[in-house]
């Protein structure tokens, strides 16, 4: 659904105005590299709070608290 939605509104760019279109057709895999760094940085960063949920809640998991 997300990739029709997303093409459908490509056409209806592209007919109201062709040369944006083709800008937005051609910028795009130059954003995906560009957000590619701050998505691994997000990765990391959840990652280190699950890390840190785990360790603070072994103390509760060891007691036979809820989880």
């Amino acid at each position: 659904m997300k990739v029709l939605l997303l093409c459908v509104g490509w056409c209806l760019l592209f007919v109201l105005s062709w040369p944006l279109a083709l800008l937005v057709l051609l910028l795009a895999p130059l954003v995906w590299l560009l957000s590619l760094p701050l998505r691994l940085l997000g990765v990391a960063i959840d990652a280190v709070f699950a890390l840190l949920r785990a360790i603070l809640t072994v103390p509760a998991r060891l007691l036979g608290g809820r989880g």
